[in-house]
């Protein structure tokens, strides 16, 4: 499991189409989803689609490539989400995303902070659909791999029944993979983007009719879902037969990562029993020992596991042992293994209050 910098051109064994794993998948969450929390969330589930953070193709194209790019192998199937706006920087980042070995990429046509305005990418392009359109036809010009976009339904006082056709229809005539819609509009002024993510109302209905209106289109929901009850309630067929093609979860996924657990056997019909997260916390031992053997620091891994055990006896003690411990000076896998011990025991023996 490759836990430190470089790149992973090679296919993992047993590695999956990224078509049919964008039926479930984890939304790319800026300082969230990066290349330690997908290793965690693979070995929860085996067969959703993970994304990266967003990296800006102009980053790609002149920064730390190894740093910015390089995952480990576990981690496929794995999507790229790139940041842009110019077809020809576009092209060239994707040119050497394929080199790293990514399944697909992604364009970012929802974000709605001001540093991504600035930039000219992100879901002010929503207002620019045949730029948007170049960029997907670049991209596609220059690569074998698929090509992506996610979105939000609309951008400030625009008609999204107005404004998200139209975008949709000129990405599809360009030759578009898939399309993730986030079922919220996104306020670029105004709201900031946390505000963005819970503050405008969800309209799930309108991604049905974007699914409708464009049958042949690999449709993906995102956007309020909280579990695996309400992703499965999204997929099923609707009474005149319209059934999206996959869910992709956020914060819900982030914050409870125990989700993943069950997502192979609920989402993917997988005859297998869903995930012990006691399990998974052993099997990160290897990679957390790589990650720390070349130079990394505990904290940045155990940053994601905070809410592995949420809503179970000991989980507060887990958290704090990890929140506390890990940051400590040459705090190594001792401080994983005794948070481990604690939420195993009972709340009295962990000398831990109730879960929270």
């Amino acid at each position: 499991m490759s836990g430190t910098g470089g790149r992973s051109n090679e296919t993992a064994v047993g590695k999956r189409p990224a078509a049919a794993a964008l039926r479930f998948s984890v939304a790319p969450m800026m300082d969230w989803t990066d290349r330690h929390c997908r290793v965690f969330h693979r070995l929860l589930t085996g067969r959703a689609a993970l994304f990266t953070e967003m990296v800006t193709a102009p980053a790609i194209i002149h920064g730390p490539r190894d740093r910015l790019l390089g995952f480990s192998a576990v981690e496929h199937p794995v999507v790229c989400q790139i940041g842009g706006s110019d077809p020809d920087q576009l092209a060239e980042a994707a040119r050497i995303v394929e080199g790293f070995g990514y399944d697909r990429i992604d364009l970012n046509c929802g974000c709605p902070s001001d540093r991504v305005q600035s930039g000219r990418f992100g879901a002010c392009l929503m207002a620019e659909p045949d730029l948007v359109a170049e960029c997907v036809a670049a991209m596609r010009g220059a690569v074998t791999i698929p090509v992506s976009v996610k979105c939000r339904i609309g951008i400030d006082d625009a008609d999204s029944r107005v404004m998200l056709p139209a975008f949709v229809a000129k990405i599809v005539a360009a030759g578009v993979d898939s399309l993730t819609v986030h079922a919220r509009k996104a306020w670029l002024e105004g709201l900031s983007p946390k505000e963005n993510r819970s503050v405008p109302p969800l309209d799930h209905a309108i991604v049905f009719d974007v699914k409708r209106a464009h049958p042949a289109l690999h449709v993906a929901i995102n956007g309020g879902i909280r579990n695996l009850d309400e992703a499965e309630a999204l997929l099923a067929p609707r009474e005149d037969g319209t059934t999206l093609d996959g869910v992709m979860l956020g914060r819900a996924a982030y914050e409870t990562p125990e989700i993943l657990a069950a997502v192979d056997r609920r989402i993917f019909g997988a005859a297998t029993p869903d995930t012990d997260p006691f399990a998974v916390v052993e099997a990160m031992e290897p990679y957390v020992a790589e990650v720390l053997a070349g130079g990394g620091k505990l904290s940045h891994l155990t940053r994601h596991m905070l809410g592995l055990f949420a809503g179970r006896p000991g989980a507060r003690t887990w958290r704090r042992i990890l929140t506390v411990g890990a940051i400590a000076p040459g705090a190594g896998l001792e401080v994983l293994r005794e948070a481990l011990a604690a939420v195993r025991r009972p709340p009295r023996e962990a000398g831990a209050a109730p879960a929270a």
